[in-house]
């Protein structure tokens, strides 16, 4: 049996401790204990009585500057968990993963890390702690979110099953949710908002095409959710995946987004307040992206008005014993199911269920090894198994045809 620390306390990290702790009061899981740490001690105390309300099980808090390494180092070695899972800020990563150096404490995240000064989040960073992991003996999982995280699991697990070879891929994400809001985001405001107004990258022969955000737009009939326009962005899970599956020739991430919210972000850019660079206003310097976030509805929030469903899934065309076909493999998750079992909207539930997942797996066993490590470079089984069992559960079929675009 095994502790744990989780870091942030957002809606994905709620989410994460409830799914740990009913493994706890099952004793069906390799958790035994649950420290929950963050900036606001509050917040944590508030998720920990949430917790301690619907499973009965009681998890320690702690306040935590995860910017601050030292005093990061000092809690690790203080609560001595055997994993530490960063579900706080991307910005966050590289701290956090020092801190775990310095105590030779295993680590797992799910978003890449992205610097505060540019927007561009890449695993560079985070692959160059490689060396440094495996010398001290120790593992980093990266993105053990859905997309990245899901999205690679679905990948090695067609490979595995169902494909001698991975021709072209593409990730499909719609969140067909409405909270009522005029303008919200699902997940932290800075860090969503960054990455859609961001050019558009994908992967195709071997190497990056880049366009303008929100530039390509494609329309496609989700399963009980509808038709929506989605539109071609970057995602870092593209990156790994063309290192880690190098045979697949094209790449490509589709999100969608509805024509009031896109409407706002345009106003919003055109003014001017989505940008990263700092404006002096009565004598201080701002980021207007960050106050921004500070006016927008915090995403943790939303839960108990968000209706609808999530669907999330990979479409691959390839070849197996030489004939070709398409398969589709997805996930389906209620908003109001998420909440109903958590407290949390469904964006922070199809997050959080495998962060305790890849946290799972690590510490049974299932998944090992010394260094760093992207999804897709484990077994897809354990993984796939799992989700169907604590919340996520996946269906697949085959497509008559290739997407047409």
């Amino acid at each position: 049996m095994s502790k744990v620390l989780v870091i942030g306390a957002g809606g994905v990290s709620s989410v994460a401790v409830h799914k740990m702790a009913q493994l706890l009061a099952a004793k069906t899981g390799p958790f035994s204990e649950i420290m929950l740490a963050s900036r606001t001690i509050a917040k944590c105390d508030a998720i920990a009585k949430s917790v301690k309300e619907r499973t009965a099980v009681e998890i320690q808090t702690a306040q935590i500057d995860a910017d601050d390494v030292a005093a990061t180092m000092k809690l690790i070695d203080e609560a001595k968990p055997d994993l530490v899972v960063n579900l706080a800020l991307p910005y966050q990563d590289l701290p956090i993963m020092d801190a775990c150096l310095a105590t030779k404490t295993d680590y797992l995240d799910t978003a890449n890390y992205e610097p505060r000064d540019e927007a561009k989040f890449e695993y560079k960073w985070q692959w160059d702690y490689h060396d440094r992991f495996r010398e001290a003996g120790i593992m980093a999982l990266l993105g053990s979110g859905f997309d990245p995280g899901v999205t690679s699991v679905f990948t090695t697990w067609l490979k595995k099953h169902h494909f001698d070879r991975i021709d072209t891929l593409d990730i499909l994400d719609c969140n067909g949710g409405d909270h009522g809001q005029h303008f919200a985001t699902n997940f932290n405001p800075e860090i969503n908002i960054r990455e859609v107004t961001a050019p558009a990258r994908h992967w195709e022969n071997g190497a990056w095409v880049e366009t303008p955000a929100l530039s390509h737009k494609q329309t496609f009939d989700f399963a009980e959710v509808g038709e929506r326009n989605m539109y071609l962005m970057y995602h870092e899970e593209i990156e790994s995946l063309s290192k880690h599956i190098p045979e697949i020739n094209r790449i490509r991430f589709w999100m969608t987004f509805g024509d009031a919210y896109l409407t706002h972000l345009k106003v919003l850019e055109n003014v001017g307040m989505t940008s990263i660079e700092p404006v002096e206003y009565e004598g201080q310097q701002i980021v207007p992206l960050q106050f921004l976030k500070a006016v927008l509805p915090e995403p943790s929030s939303l839960g108990e008005t968000t209706k609808g469903k999530t669907n999330i899934g990979v479409i691959a065309t390839g070849e197996k014993n030489g004939s070709q076909k398409t398969l589709y493999i997805k996930n389906i998750c209620s908003h109001e199911a998420a909440y109903e079992e958590t407290g949390n909207q469904g964006v922070s539930y199809t997050t959080g269920v495998p962060a305790m997942i890849g946290s799972a797996l690590m510490l049974s066993g299932k998944w090992s090894g010394k260094g760093v490590f992207n999804m897709e470079e484990f077994d897809p089984d354990p993984f796939m198994e799992m989700l169907n069992e604590h919340g996520l559960p996946w269906t697949l079929e085959e497509m008559d045809a290739p997407l047409a675009f």
